[in-house]
């Protein structure tokens, strides 16, 4: 029963297998250790003979044997994510940006959330990684929570911070700069001072954005209001406007993200507060939503994938026991002028 007749068609699984390294070796005319040195990024290796092998793996699709590359090596090339369970566009978006550089690079992503950044969580998702002997973990670090787990952690796997404290080495959008650049606007456009809702107290990116805005109006030598706390929804925004709107003499918002000013933006409208003509508001995030709003809104956008680029770097670093930077890489955002914005009235 188990001879091939000769009128037996072969089964799938003998006629078709999956191309093997040595396949790609032969197609490129090298031996199978070039083929993984190549794999492998290794220096040693000529351009052209790099680039004969990576065409014969891309015409022959050949994928990499992951199990037997950790057995060899220790390490996976998988890297370990962690993250907090959102919707929040800034920390899914340094998520997606993180996955696509990984891919790039010829990295797999393991992504595990946590409700909460507490010590316990953090902690289980950390050792799950490690038991999958990843190559190194990214941890999106925006609250000072995850900071605080961190430190009771002891590992000795490759790790980068990403969005995390400012004051330790971690790879980050220039909060601060991004809020002065959104005040500086809007003092520019002749407002005498600028007000702020502010995202939650316990995010380094909304302490940041404080700090950037109290920084400007005081250069500037102009008043500095209270500042109106929230968090990052529209509602909180439409909460905060409906507040605001009964302030006869405020021309200018600066909100901590898109979705507090969008929530300002129908509060304001709703109390015939209209803008730009009598309130300009500035944003920061440049979600996809932000040049479609009524009006369309100015804001800051960070450079997501600049940041990911960065934090992967940080990690391959590691991996090449490379020297690593002793201070936060801090990347500047770009203002995005729009129509939200105008001479105050009068």
């Amino acid at each position: 029963m188990g001879e091939r007749g000769p009128g037996r068609r072969p089964a799938i699984s003998e006629s078709i297998r999956e191309p093997a390294m040595i396949d790609v070796a032969r197609l490129a005319g090298v031996s199978h250790q070039t083929v993984s040195r190549v794999l492998n990024d290794h220096p040693n290796v000529r351009a052209e003979t790099a680039r004969r092998v990576r065409a014969a793996i891309f015409e022959l699709g050949y994928r990499p044997n992951r199990a037997a590359r950790t057995l060899v090596t220790g390490r996976s090339q998988v890297l370990g994510v962690v993250g907090l369970n959102t919707t929040l566009y800034g920390p899914t978006s340094l998520l997606t940006a993180f996955e696509q550089a990984a891919a790039s690079a010829g990295f797999a992503v393991s992504v595990g959330s946590v409700a909460r950044f507490d010590r316990e969580s953090i902690s289980a998702v950390v050792q799950r990684h490690l038991d999958e002997r990843v190559a190194g973990i990214a941890l999106i670090a925006p609250v000072a929570s995850a900071n605080e787990a961190l430190d009771a952690l002891r590992i000795d796997t490759p790790l980068v911070t990403i969005d995390g404290d400012p004051r330790r080495p971690t790879v980050t959008v220039d909060q601060e700069a991004g809020a002065r650049a959104a005040t500086e606007h809007l003092l520019a456009a002749g407002h005498r001072t600028v007000w702020h809702v502010s995202g939650p107290t316990d995010w380094f990116d909304s302490a940041s954005r404080v700090a950037g805005w109290e920084a400007s109006l005081r250069d500037a030598g102009a008043e500095i209001p209270p500042v109106v706390p929230a968090d990052w929804s529209a509602a909180a925004g439409y909460r905060a406007g409906n507040m605001l709107a009964r302030i006869p003499e405020l021309t200018a918002i600066f909100a901590a993200n898109d979705h507090l000013a969008i929530g300002l933006l129908r509060a304001l409208h709703e109390r015939s507060r209209r803008v730009p003509e009598e309130v300009s508001i500035v944003g920061f995030d440049d979600v996809p939503e932000a040049g479609y709003l009524i009006p369309p809104l100015t804001t800051v956008r960070p450079d997501f994938h600049a940041v990911a680029e960065h934090a992967l770097r940080l990690l391959v670093a590691q991996l090449r026991s490379d020297p690593l930077p002793t201070a936060p890489v801090m990347l500047a955002p770009t203002l995005i002028e729009r129509n939200s914005v105008a001479p105050p009235p009068g």
